[in-house]
């Protein structure tokens, strides 16, 4: 299925946020994400499926000062 992440597009198999995650490289990493501009909190990633031409949004948070 094609998905656009941060605005890539990429070609992936996973039909959830959360495998998607995985196979991207955030698996297991503290991120914020969105699908098409929708706010999905961690817990609900497993059961939020993802279709073609989906938009997602990775945001890890910054450290400093």
């Amino acid at each position: 299925m094609r998905i656009f992440v941060n605005g890539d597009q990429r070609e992936i198999e996973p039909a959830t946020l959360a495998s998607a995650l995985s196979v991207l490289g955030y698996g297991g990493k503290k991120v914020a994400t969105a699908v098409n501009g929708r706010f999905v909190p961690a817990p609900a990633r497993a059961a939020t499926a993802l279709n073609d031409g989906d938009k997602l949004e990775v945001v890890a948070p910054m450290q400093g000062g």
